[in-house]
């Protein structure tokens, strides 16, 4: 592959535009055209991507352009990386127009996060194609080093192998071969599990609810952010389109955990679309005195509240033996305590063990891929880990048959998934918190 020294990217202004231009134009050392339909948003994506890195220098290597330049810079252009809106009309329109000015060597990427890539490759002759991919990072790059690669039935693979290779050694990305199916790999795990802690929060809803669910699985349960409050992050209005999408184009055992609870779609039809709409799940208010303080909408009333300050002891013994390194101590403590809290934890433990397996033999090259997923994508501990962490394969496989639906461990191969050859990528202890 020869080197890449000049990139395009179309769609700039968004958020993952502007961050994989910072990325290509700091590790990557390119110019790269950030284009967008107005001058005025390009210019701004400049800026915003010179910000992502923290680093004024790359500035000069960034240059703002707009759909009317692509004649004239798609021809000198290595790669292109299109990052327009998540509609496949859309990007089949802008691959369009791409196709009519790259030369014959230029590299396509697109980095949707669920789309088909043998439908998208279609708009691009077939020499073209042969250096066609899914190259799917993950918000924000600069922090979260994971590089979902996907390629089609005509993406040339010697020439993969370098793209990869590239992508680690220049780009720095975690770099995992994905096949072409609804959601991938990373946003398959993590919004599978999200979701479906969703869908248990308003089964609880006269426990709390939304702050009960996110509650008992706290950073001590292997994740930096809450799964709810990390919807919230995300953005309401994002998750519905990644979990409507992977209900309607995958068929697994875990299908039904991909239906959008009714609150969220309320929430979300008010305009109340998470962190960046000011309001959500959760929402942040002031005080008279000008202080300010979290509160969560609660589904039971319809109406936001103060959280609730929950102590379940299965947290102070996994949190008082996390303090102290006692690894053992904190999972035997969790696995022990019996409370409905406890189980809740655990159940969603193994449940996020079993689909992290399961979804990487189906669409993933080796077991590992799951964990270099979830570590470099989402921050969270490693599936394999946490089968360590919970005393290993048959112990884990044991606590899977009590606490796992049967009929969700009758479609899958246990004994396949979760067995003694299981390589850790990851030290699984730097991942879980003592912090609530």
């Amino acid at each position: 592959m020869k080197a890449i020294k000049t990139v395009t990217v179309v769609g700039a202004n968004g958020t993952m535009g502007y961050s994989v231009s910072g990325v290509f134009a700091s590790f990557g050392n390119c110019k790269v055209y950030m284009v967008a339909r107005k001058k005025e948003a390009a210019d701004q994506a400049v800026l915003n991507a010179a910000g992502t890195v923290k680093a004024d220098s790359i500035s000069q290597r960034l240059i703002a352009k707009t759909y009317d330049d692509l004649a004239t810079i798609l021809p000198e252009t290595d790669l292109v990386f299109e990052s327009v809106a998540e509609n496949i009309e859309i990007k089949k329109d802008i691959n369009e127009k791409i196709a009519k000015y790259i030369k014959d060597d230029c590299i396509v990427a697109t980095g949707t996060s669920g789309l088909s890539i043998e439908e998208l490759s279609k708009n691009f002759p077939e020499k073209v194609r042969a250096r066609y991919t899914g190259t799917h990072f993950f918000n924000p790059p600069y922090q979260l080093t994971l590089c979902e690669v996907i390629p089609t039935s005509g993406t040339d693979r010697a020439w993969l192998k370098e793209y990869k290779e590239y992508l680690q050694t220049v780009l720095r990305r975690a770099v995992v071969e994905i096949k072409d199916e609804a959601g991938f790999l990373g946003n398959r795990i993590g919004f599978q599990l999200m979701n479906e802690v969703m869908q248990y929060a308003e089964k609880y809803k006269d426990k709390g609810g939304i702050d009960y669910m996110d509650a008992i699985l706290g950073s001590f349960s292997g994740r930096a952010m809450s799964p709810i409050a990390t919807v919230d992050f995300v953005g309401l209005d994002v998750h519905k389109a990644i979990v409507d999408n992977l209900y309607a184009k995958t068929n697994d055992y875990a299908h039904e955990t991909y239906v959008l609870p009714k609150y969220v779609q309320s929430q979300i039809d008010k305009g109340e679309m998470g962190r960046k709409a000011g309001a959500g799940l959760y929402r942040t208010v002031k005080n008279e005195d000008g202080s300010k303080k979290r509160q969560v909408y609660d589904i039971a009333t319809g109406q936001f509240r103060d959280l609730a300050k929950y102590s379940f002891p299965f947290v102070k013994k996994m949190t008082s033996a996390l303090h102290l390194s006692d690894y053992k101590g904190a999972f035997e403590s969790l696995k022990n305590d019996g409370s409905q809290e406890a189980n809740l934890c655990l159940e969603f433990m193994l449940k996020y063990v079993l689909y992290a397996l399961a979804t990487t033999d189906a669409v993933a090259e080796k077991p590992g891929d799951a964990d270099i997923c979830m570590v470099t994508g989402f921050n969270w501990a490693p599936a394999i880990g946490i089968v360590i962490a919970l005393g290993g394969a048959d112990e884990v496989k044991k606590l899977m048959k009590k606490y796992i639906d049967a009929s969700w461990l009758a479609k899958v191969d246990l004994d396949k998934l979760i067995n003694n050859n299981l390589k850790p990528e990851y030290d699984y202890r730097r991942y879980f918190s003592a912090g609530r």
